[in-house]
């Protein structure tokens, strides 16, 4: 396992365990990142923007192959997509996850193969599911009840598409309780506990256009124990076993989904990739021994643990406040860019780079521009004291789930995306600008 997927046990002002591997300290308090410093990033392309290391996807792809050499690992583009990330997943023989006719079509313009894509959606519209079938994807993920006969009719007669079912297995995880997907009581996929999952069965099965490979659960999203994923195979693999006694049919995959925790800051716990790897295969072994079940191809969806690690956002600091005891350092970013910590309460690591400070840190909430109070990047963080406008704020860990999710907020315009490898940077995706805004306006 390499360095920057382990979990990060250090703590200090200046420990970068939570950094891309490639990280290394340049004098006047600047950071390389691929080989090329931050500060030049942020000259060369402005702030503010994200920085993301081809070497560590490719490493974090690579360490999920030796993890699970015999499973299929699908990288979850919801995390972060864009044609370049498609390739590197693809030549790293990850397959891929996704959850729109967007998502879906970018990856194949990147000639990613349509069979080894499969798409997901608790309300998938019939543009996500036309493209599907008239690409050729690998497998559809069934969510809900009306879902089988209007996918069966839209592959049509003679047709034939492989399928599974997303189940609810009755297990909480996550980290907080609007990324938690296996329990009962939200939006997600088919419920065990009230027999949901158990009745679609019989339907997909009487579809001759549908062609039923497995089932599907994810329980959750930044998840850094093992245990949930054990205790939701079991009761996945009971329901195989049931499927088979009830109709004849032993299905031969299981898709355990994602949300594989990672280190946001120094000392944060990650999941152990090595030990759930260990605990899943002994597992779906031995419950599969008890039901007298062949043992079925297990598929993973990372998507956070491969992308945010690899991947810094980089700020100026246009104010400094000093209000009611409070230190507030505002950017030229924010909920836009990065609405996490508005959503959930996510907490991040900023670092002073492109100068040292001498001063005492002070402690100070690192805030958006958007015009809300709420927009607030990084809260109670230590800074230098003499923090000004003018400086440089890099924040790790900005991969996944950041600029997949900005906005058009304030018509601020999304951040670019800069590719780093080998102390070269290229532009991966251009800045959003005013121009952008007024071509999609047309209405006078």
């Amino acid at each position: 396992m390499t360095t920057a997927l382990r979990s990060a046990a250090a703590t200090g002002a200046d420990d970068l365990s939570v950094w891309p591997a490639s990280t290394a300290r340049l004098p006047h308090g600047d950071l390389a990142v691929g080989g090329v410093p931050l500060t030049e990033i942020a000259d060369r392309f402005d702030t503010p923007a994200y920085v993301l290391d081809e070497g560590e996807v490719r490493a974090r792809c690579r360490t999920y192959r030796d993890a699970f050499p015999d499973a299929e690992v699908l990288y979850a583009a919801k995390a972060f997509l864009s044609r370049a990330m498609a390739r590197w997943v693809a030549e790293e023989g990850l397959g891929l996850d996704v959850c729109s006719a967007g998502e879906l079509e970018l990856a194949v313009t990147a000639s990613f193969p349509a069979e080894r894509i499969v798409l997901h959606g608790n309300a998938k519209s019939p543009r996500d599911i036309a493209a599907a079938l008239r690409l050729g994807v690998g497998r559809i993920v069934i969510d809900s009840p009306s879902e089988i006969a209007r996918l069966a009719a839209a592959v049509g007669r003679g047709g034939r598409q492989k399928v599974m079912v997303r189940v609810v297995p009755g297990i909480s995880a996550g980290a907080h309780e609007k990324i938690r997907t296996g329990t009962d009581g939200q939006k997600f996929g088919l419920s065990l506990t009230d027999g949901s999952a158990q009745h679609a069965i019989p339907r997909i099965l009487g579809q001759p256009q549908l062609e039923l490979t497995g089932l599907h659960c994810h329980i959750g999203s930044q998840i850094t124990e093992v245990k949930p994923y054990v205790a939701a195979l079991r009761r996945m693999v009971g329901l195989m076993a049931r499927i088979r006694d009830a109709h004849g049919v032993e299905l031969p995959e299981l898709d355990m989904g994602g949300g594989h925790g990672i280190a946001y800051r120094p000392g944060e716990p990650a999941l152990d990739l090595t030990a759930l790897a260990r605990r899943l295969r002994a597992e779906l072994r031995s419950s599969c021994a008890a039901a007298r079940l062949p043992v079925p191809r297990l598929a993973i969806e990372p998507g956070r643990a491969v992308a945010g690690p690899a991947g810094v956002a980089l700020y100026r600091v246009l104010a400094v406040k000093h209000t009611a005891g409070q230190v507030f350092v505002a950017v030229d970013g924010g909920m836009g860019d990065n609405p996490r910590p508005a959503l959930y309460g996510a907490r991040y690591a900023p670092r002073l780079i492109g100068r040292r400070s001498g001063a005492d840190p002070c402690t100070a909430t690192v805030a958006g521009r958007h015009c809300e109070a709420g927009d607030v990047l990084a809260a109670g963080v230590q800074l230098p004291g003499d923090v000004r406008p003018g400086d440089l704020l890099a924040v790790p860990v900005a991969g996944a789930y950041q600029l997949s999710m900005a906005s058009g907020y304030n018509m601020v315009g999304r951040p670019p995306l800069v590719a780093v490898d080998a102390g070269t940077a290229r532009l991966l995706i251009r800045r959003e600008t005013l121009s952008d805004f007024r071509s999609r306006d047309i209405g006078v």
